[in-house]
């Protein structure tokens, strides 16, 4: 059981470490060739902060371990929405533009219920995978046209050809770190399921998920402590967007087969999240502390129901 702990630990401090410096260089190449705020904030730290959720449901998928591969995914989204949104809520008020949250909001909702659409007859198959990839493409185009609206990202004139090379080639490092840090962690995940005898789909909904959802809750946390908080539902919908899509995709493509009957309480109770978080921050163009404390209990209340 050590071992397992500990393959599990420091494979999830590689992953959370590497993430996040992978994010930051992500952020800081997209800002010195001027990329607008919602490609920054919902494809760039979007697609970097899904990263460990891409790899590690990858990895699973790749080793027959289904269960994991789609309850990272479900559990995650959740955890974004309740954990993530509500320990950011209980810190300091999130206000966003009605714009952001009704335009990206919704097709989050969307890629969600498409992905639980296809996970709902317990089942993922590639062609069911190679939709939910191609919506993902869809989305892409979709909201780089609405970048081409929105303010443009100031320009960052000291990032010359060696500082971007630089951070072309720390982002690989970290990356890797992450792929390095994925595969362990997995591997933990996987033992410490056998060792204690619970099940997969719990392993993957809770322990896994909340692990790889770390990097959207560090960066949820410092943007708050910088009042930055319109960054972090924009990291919350493009993550949910990256996950539904993109992430279920690859894992379906690499490893399609069969999942448990708890997954669709999961997935309705994710899908709920989303709604109730949505209503939240329309009705007040912003997300109290007294909404943040009802979301984290929504993750209180989901994880006794999965297990």
């Amino acid at each position: 059981m050590l071992v397992s702990l500990f393959f599990f630990g420091g494979g999830l401090a590689a992953l959370g470490l590497g993430a996040d410096r992978f994010v930051l260089s992500a952020a800081r190449l997209s800002r010195s060739f001027g990329l607008s705020p919602v490609l920054i904030g919902a494809l760039v730290v979007g697609l970097g902060t899904s990263a460990p959720e891409l790899l590690v449901s990858g990895l699973a998928a790749a080793r027959g371990e289904v269960e994991i591969a789609v309850g990272n995914v479900v559990g995650s989204n959740t955890a974004n929405l309740t954990l993530v949104l509500g320990s950011t809520a209980l810190l300091a008020p999130v206000i966003s533009r009605v714009k952001t949250i009704r335009r990206e909001g919704a097709v989050m909702l969307v890629a969600m219920a498409g992905m639980s659409f296809a996970l709902w007859n317990r089942h993922i198959d590639r062609l069911e995978a190679g939709i939910l990839l191609g919506a993902m493409a869809l989305v892409v185009l979709l909201m780089v046209g609405w970048s081409r609206r929105d303010p443009v990202a100031d320009l960052d004139t000291g990032a010359g050809s060696g500082r971007v090379a630089r951070e072309f080639a720390v982002g690989v490092v970290a990356l890797a770190a992450t792929l390095a840090g994925a595969d362990v962690m997995v591997r933990g995940a996987v033992r410490i399921a056998d060792e204690l005898g619970i099940s997969s789909a719990f392993v993957g909904l809770v322990i896994v998920a909340v692990g790889t959802s770390l990097p959207e809750l560090a960066t949820a946390v410092a943007a708050a402590r910088r009042g930055e908080t319109d960054l972090v539902l924009g990291n919350v919908v493009g993550s949910n967007l990256f996950n539904s899509l993109a992430v279920m995709g690859t894992a379906g493509l690499i490893g399609p087969g069969t999942i448990g009957d708890e997954f669709r309480l999961a997935m309705a109770m994710s899908l709920g999240a989303a709604v109730l978080a949505g209503v939240f921050v329309l009705s007040g163009k912003r997300l109290n502390r007294i909404e943040g404390g009802l979301l984290l209990g929504v993750f209180a209340v989901f994880v006794p129901l999965v297990l």
